[in-house]
């Protein structure tokens, strides 16, 4: 029997988070899904084979078996052990024999939906163990595989103004024309859902999915919910105190700086900063850096009093 490395399958590493190894199955899953690939029997085999993969490392029992399994077959081959040659006796599950000295497997509902799509390993490995994934009779004897439809994923790019004031998109799709609506305070990773969007191959329809991702700004940097910004202030302001005219993303408004204004120092505009998602009346705040100008051409006069000033004269 050959030994399947399911890490490999999904393409993560033996220490792949919980995260990560869900993030790499519904990538591949995507791609490989009978509803994109119809009548291709190679994506369909990949489709089983990816569910199988993290179907076993999605379950923290089944995973610890199978790791406990990958370092006694990697021993295996580090002493030159080969292929046909490992002793699978020590990781079969013993199925319990009923009357008539037959063993009777039950498999649970997935197994259905893949059309019987777990392999030998997975069944040796792993026994009855099998994930209910809900009943459907009217599946049961039907010659063809059902599938649940899948989401997909598109990338859409933002201005960070956009993702303040809240922004549309349009896309066509099998000769529709959708409008999608980006809300205010979107941030990179934010998912937008058009449901039953994309329509599939046997006629059910997926949602698609719109993932945000918001560009740089030469002006703004955001972190969370608040900004922050640079505002050129002149020598004389800093020192004298006054007011400095700064520019937000909903228009502009007047700072007052004290006397003696550092260069660096920062000043907060509470409720300026970005929107709160799902809650836009929520803001968070601006924080403006003084970015204190240092004159190059004086005047003789000025060179005067800089010079008194520095007691020089």
């Amino acid at each position: 029997m050959e030994y399947k490395d399911y890490y490999k399958i999904l393409g993560v590493d033996r220490k792949a988070s919980e995260d990560e190894i869900k993030r790499a199955y519904r990538k591949l899953a995507l791609k490989h899904h009978p509803d994109r690939n119809p009548g291709d029997n190679k994506a369909e085999e990949k489709f089983k084979e990816i569910n199988e993969a993290y179907q076993v490392l999605s379950d923290p029992t089944k995973r610890s078996r199978f790791d406990q399994l990958g370092e006694s077959y990697s021993r295996y081959q580090q002493r030159g052990g080969a292929p046909g040659g490992f002793n699978w006796d020590d990781w079969f599950v013993q199925q319990q024999a009923p009357a008539g000295g037959e063993y009777r497997v039950e498999y649970g509902n997935l197994d259905e939906i893949l059309g019987g799509g777990f392999s030998e390993f997975f069944r040796r490995i792993f026994g009855n163990d099998m994930p209910d994934m809900g009943a459907n009779p009217q599946r049961r004897g039907s010659s063809r595989t059902r599938f649940a439809p899948q989401p997909f994923e598109q990338e859409a790019e933002i201005t960070l103004p956009e993702a303040f004031h809240g922004a549309k998109r349009r896309l066509e799709i099998d000769g529709r024309r959708l409008e999608v609506k980006i809300p205010p305070g979107a941030r990179t990773g934010t998912k937008v859902r058009v449901a039953e969007a994309v329509p599939g191959a046997d006629g059910q329809k997926s949602d698609l999915y719109l993932v945000i991702k918001v560009m740089d700004d030469p002006n703004f940097e955001r972190k969370g919910n608040d900004l922050f910004t640079d505002a050129a202030i002149d020598l004389y302001t800093a020192v004298l105190g006054g007011e400095v005219k700064v520019q937000t993303l909903n228009g502009e408004v007047v700072l007052t700086v004290p006397a003696g204004t550092q260069p660096g120092q920062t000043f907060r505009l509470a409720g300026r900063g970005m929107p709160v998602l799902k809650n836009p009346d929520t803001h968070g705040d601006l924080y403006v850096r003084a970015k204190v100008k240092i004159p190059r051409d004086l005047t003789s006069q000025q060179r005067q009093l800089f010079k008194q000033l520095a007691g020089k004269e």
